[in-house]
């Protein structure tokens, strides 16, 4: 077990230290994930939209296998372009897809230097917000609903009773807050890992330098640990 774990830290330090930035690590769901991606990994660094947007991808995949919930990610873009556009901006970003036939849906929101998640989970019909820096989002929250009631009219004929749904922006008591400004990234993907296998949200901040080492093997494997 030693001799595996060196083997998997000497291949994450290459990933940060050896090579171009340019030299691409890992391809998969239409995306190419660079080495200098990859660098956003390193302690401290910022996430970028590739990394959040793979590992989103790779949920999304594990997610398929017996066992666990159904799960839909839409890609870091989304929120922004609904927020800005309303239902008929983003209509086509479903094309194909029934995303109610899903037990949870997974939002990454991108608020200008900040990450946070949205959960809507069918199966409860819940919506809460996930922010490791406390803040409300309750307007978001309102917002995705809203979305849901004109994709299901729209795409199944169906109208969502809005009084039936419970939305939540969880408190700073219910789940982990960050101890500096550059690990969001890593708690929305981590909050999205638990909530993707119905786990309770246990981690701390201390586990963040893990997490980032853990990631980097995972994406350039393109599989979870």
């Amino acid at each position: 077990l030693n001799s595996l774990f060196q083997a998997m830290e000497s291949e994450i330090s290459a990933a940060f230290d050896s090579g171009e930035p340019e030299d691409i690590l890992s391809r998969a769901f239409k995306l190419t994930v660079t080495r200098e991606d990859i660098c956003t990994l390193q302690p401290l660094g910022w996430l970028n939209d590739r990394i959040m947007n793979f590992y989103m991808g790779l949920l999304v995949e594990r997610s398929k296998k017996e066992g666990y919930p159904a799960v839909y990610a839409f890609n870091t873009f989304f929120y922004s372009k609904l927020s800005s556009t309303s239902h008929k901006g983003v209509k086509k970003w479903t094309k194909g897809v029934d995303i109610f036939e899903h037990d949870v849906i997974l939002v990454p929101i991108h608020l200008r230097i900040h990450w946070t998640l949205l959960v809507v989970d069918l199966r409860e019909k819940t919506i809460k917000y996930f922010d490791s820096l406390g803040q409300k989002g309750d307007h978001i929250c309102k917002t995705v609903l809203k979305y849901l009631e004109e994709e299901s009219r729209e795409k199944r004929n169906i109208e969502l009773t809005a009084s039936e749904w419970t939305l939540h922006s969880m408190g700073t008591e219910e789940i982990p807050q960050q101890s500096n400004g550059n690990d969001c990234g890593v708690f929305v993907c981590k909050f999205a890992d638990f909530i993707s296998r119905d786990k309770p949200i246990i981690f701390t901040p201390e586990h963040m330098p893990y997490f980032r080492r853990k990631m980097v093997w995972e994406i350039i494997h393109q599989q979870l640990l």
